[in-house]
């Protein structure tokens, strides 16, 4: 009875495959089975959009967003899918990060811009990103994914006790499949950006700078558990294939160096302090004024529409955003009932000479959902509605309902601790800035830097800025960037 179970879902499987049909990849020129259109990835691009710009932002400097969409554009015009209505912009993040939405929508921020050294890196960069739209990646990988999960979902109830084995080897190999299409996209990227006259190798140095930025930030993932090739071995890879394109097409292949200097002089360089930050475990916001604690030891991420912070263990959140209404009543009505939480206690107050409402609150069972398993554990929510300077702000904290009392004197902490910021330096607070600087004279890298001021502990975040190593040689008029206002 068990293997016609096996054979049925089996079948069932490939029954679904068949109705989906296939498709030529543009790339490739392969048949392949992909579950989206053309219609529906420009679709995905155009929803999300939006939603990028909300969570990020666009940095505002017209001559770099100009830059980058007259490059994307010719690079567009020559890869295997120029009909796409491809769009290119900066995002106003410090993340050195460049990524890639179906329908030919391409984001840079304005961290990775700061780390190109030259023209050539970003294009580099810049083909390998529309590479994952010029070979269906997204389509290819939803694919993957949803016949993974009818495989899965068949082998679990045919043969229950191999569910969890099933998951892992699922798992693995999708990881597997999108570290071949980054390599896949690197290959592109050579192509594509060596046909618009840049210099592909330039594009393998870049990754040595990923690599360094990696091993400083210590989050080193190993190879074969990450869904990005180590940039290490994509630098050698890299340099050989640009190596090959540049024997099969003999041509001048441009870097333009100083040109692309000089085009990001004046970019803002880490967190921008209008956007809010951290200082001495106290979060300040200097455009609307306020500040309040962030606890000690707990990690926290900032973004234009939300702060989040949460300990180590992450049995626990912080979120803090602006809440919808015109009364405290209003926008805690809908925000709870937004987050699919169930007020419990509600408590009218006043924070600092705000007014505010604190609600206490659970998560709410849905009308027919049955008991959730024990494993699943409810959460526990406790949110203060804060009125000043005209706006309602919300801080929400959730836990486990199991650990929520462990939290909830740092919940209170926090809410409590918001008030008004009166401090001028942080009211005034400037952003770092990146400032191009001609060398003065002959002699290493660390020499020019120190002529300009770099403070010792700053010397290795310049370097790979520079994309150098200290004791590289710089010759007097060469052009290097350094941190100012």
């Amino acid at each position: 009875m068990k293997s016609h179970r096996i054979l049925y879902y089996l079948f069932l499987a490939v029954g679904l495959s068949s109705l989906w049909g296939c498709s030529r990849n543009p790339v490739t020129g392969k048949n392949e089975l992909i579950l989206m259109s053309k219609e529906q990835e420009i679709a995905i691009g155009k929803e999300s959009h939006p939603s990028i710009v909300a969570t990020m932002g666009l940095y505002a400097d017209k001559n770099l967003q100009s830059f980058i969409s007259e490059k994307g554009k010719a690079m567009a015009a020559i890869s295997h899918r120029p009909d796409l209505p491809y769009q290119f912009f900066v995002v106003d993040s410090p993340v050195v990060n460049a990524f890639a939405v179906p329908g030919g929508y391409v984001y840079f921020t304005r961290g990775i811009m700061a780390h190109f050294n030259n023209e050539a890196e970003f294009a580099g960069v810049l083909g390998h990103k529309i590479g994952h739209i010029t070979a269906r990646h997204s389509a290819r990988q939803q694919t993957s994914q949803l016949l993974g999960q009818v495989g899965l979902i068949a082998g679990a109830i045919a043969v229950p006790e191999l569910a969890q084995t099933l998951q892992q080897g699922i798992g693995l190999f999708l990881l597997s499949y999108s570290r071949a299409h980054e390599t896949e996209s690197d290959e592109i990227g050579v192509g594509y950006s060596s046909k618009i006259g840049y210099d592909a190798k330039e594009m393998a140095d870049f990754f040595a700078t990923l690599k360094r930025i990696t091993d400083k930030s210590g989050h080193i993932i190993p190879t074969f558990q990450s869904t990005h090739p180590d940039p290490g071995n994509r630098q050698k890879k890299v340099n050989q294939l640009a190596i090959e394109y540049q024997q099969k097409n003999p041509g001048n292949y441009e870097v333009d160096r100083d040109q692309y200097l000089r085009r990001i002089d004046g970019i803002i360089y880490g967190e921008d302090p209008k956007q809010g930050f951290v200082e001495n475990n106290m979060f300040y916001h200097p455009i609307l004024k306020f500040q309040f604690p962030v606890p000690n030891g707990w990690q926290n991420e900032n973004s234009p529409i939300q702060f989040q912070m949460a300990p180590k263990d992450g049995k626990a959140v912080m979120m803090f955003r602006l809440a919808a209404g015109n009364t405290l009543e209003e926008a805690a009505q809908t925000t709870i009932q937004a987050m699919s939480l169930q007020a419990t206690e509600s408590q009218k107050t006043t924070i600092n000479g705000n007014p505010a409402i604190v609600v206490l609150s659970q998560q709410a069972q849905q009308q027919g959902q049955q008991q959730q398993q024990s494993n699943q554990e409810p959460i526990q929510a406790v949110s203060w509605f804060i009125q000043y300077g005209g706006n309602i702000y919300a801080i929400h904290g959730l836990s486990y309902r199991s650990a929520f009392n462990n939290y909830t004197g740092t919940f209170r902490a926090v809410a409590e601790g918001f008030r008004a910021l009166t401090d001028r330096e942080k009211l005034n607070r400037q952003p770092e800035r990146i400032r191009i600087k001609s060398v003065q004279q002959n002699g290493t890298l660390q020499n020019a830097l120190q002529s300009y001021g770099v403070p010792s502990n700053k010397m290795n975040e310049l370097a790979i800025l520079n994309g150098m190593e200290l004791k590289d040689p710089v010759t007097r008029g060469m052009l290097i960037k350094v941190l100012g206002q």
